[in-house]
């Protein structure tokens, strides 16, 4: 770095980068912190961010003059100037999210505040293929579009929570390995092909990691566990407050991590994997070899045996338990491994399971771990319940927003 007569520096062109791309990170921090925050001052942006309040007084400017984020108003302050409240411009744009399942597809559009503004639903009962899966989504986004139209030019991009490994190539393509429905590896282009509009995706367990790490049951959490229990079985590490992704993205495929060798077969193919025991169908299955009478295969069914242990049918009292003690099993495992301050069980069966059964999970989970970390975590239901991986899924193209300030150029421009 040269000095001008006087010490002022001048900025080489790599110097003059660095600043601009320290400034952009800054304003992504600072847009992330007001969209959790839903409300929040320049003060106290700055003490989040570790900015000093002339630079987070500057980079508000900034997202105020980009259209991001909007003044609502002030409240007192102790003898002096009203403090002006900030928080994100929720009209300036829309995001959505897609739970992508085997059966069907649920679709959710957001604004920039995070609140649900529409959703689509498409599929049914029967077990579908990709090709059915990509005209589902395909039907379920016109859908939105067409209800929508107005505000369609805003859109940031659809996120897609898919079952299954999302694997992303260096020239940026991306291609789900769902071993366990038995499909081949599928271009995610080939489930949504939005045109110009970003589409990105990633395994449904992690989309509903980001939407509890972000808003609910793991906020503020540097180490958590973040369990998804539906058909089949998920996992969101979160450690040192990143999602844990691996080498390849596949991290977190707990659901095949074996617990019991030569056990049940499981639908990846191997045996005793996690989810041959703790996954809906395996329960059901279990119940009805065993003399168990329901419909359905679904929210009601596993009701009904939850519902039948407590009221002291022998046989659903000993699937339950056995549940109750391979979840325990699993997690003690895990516990041992992370040291999580917060474990989080959500999708549709871990919703059931907690509703009349968290304190037994807490027990079994201890039980199967070591004293000294099992005596450090919290266990908490998903705060988004089922709408929780299409709600993860949204925050992608948000992310990518964060990430790259393109929004923020673009309007600029």
């Amino acid at each position: 770095m040269s000095v001008e007569p006087g010490g002022r520096p001048i900025l080489s062109l790599p110097e003059v980068s660095t600043v601009t791309t320290l400034r952009h990170r800054n304003r992504a921090l600072v847009l992330k912190h007001v969209i959790l925050a839903q409300e929040t001052t320049r003060a106290d942006i700055a003490k989040e961010s570790g900015l000093s309040i002339a630079s987070a007084a500057n980079l508000v400017t900034d997202l105020l003059a980009a259209g991001l984020v909007e003044e609502r108003g002030s409240v007192s302050s102790r003898g002096g100037r009203p403090i002006t409240l900030i928080g994100p411009r929720a009209d300036s744009a829309v995001t959505i999210g897609a739970d992508v399942g085997e059966r069907g597809v649920a679709l959710e559009m957001f604004d920039l505040a995070m609140n649900r503004i529409d959703q689509e639903f498409r599929g049914g009962a029967t077990e579908e293929d990709p090709e059915r899966i990509g005209a589902d989504i395909h039907e379920a986004v016109a859908a939105l579009r067409e209800r929508n139209a107005d505000r369609w030019p805003t859109l940031l991009g659809i996120g897609l929570g898919l079952p299954g490994v999302v694997e992303t190539g260096p020239d940026g393509r991306q291609l789900l390995y769902a071993q366990s429905l038995g499909w081949p590896a599928v271009p995610v282009t080939s489930l949504c092909d939005a045109g110009p509009i970003p589409v990105l995706a990633e395994n449904g367990a992690k989309m509903q990691a980001r939407a509890e790490s972000w808003f609910g049951g793991a906020r503020g959490a540097d180490h958590a566990l973040i369990v998804l229990l539906g058909r089949g079985v998920g996992l969101g590490v979160i450690t040192e407050g990143r999602l844990l992704s691996g080498s390849h993205s596949s991290a977190g495929e707990w659901g095949h991590t074996v617990i019991e060798r030569g056990g049940r077969l499981c639908r990846c193919g191997n045996r005793g994997c996690v989810e041959a025991y703790l996954g809906s169908d395996a329960m059901l299955s279990a119940w009805k070899e065993a003399g168990g009478v329901f419909e359905g295969t679904g929210w009601r069914a596993v009701g009904r045996l939850i519902a039948a242990a407590h009221e002291g049918d022998p046989a659903a009292s000993e699937i339950v338990e056995e549940v109750v003690d391979c979840l325990g099993t699993a997690l003690g495992g895990l516990v041992n491994l992370t040291n999580p301050e917060r474990i989080v069980i959500g999708g549709w069966v871990g919703l059931r399971l907690m509703e009349s059964l968290g304190e037994r999970v807490t027990e079994a989970i201890k039980r199967h771990s070591l004293a000294r970390p099992g005596g450090q975590f919290t266990l908490r239901v998903a705060k988004f319940g089922g709408a929780s991986v299409a709600t993860g899924s949204a925050l992608l193209p948000l992310e990518a927003l964060i990430a790259t300030d393109h929004m923020a150029e673009k309007r600029r421009a």
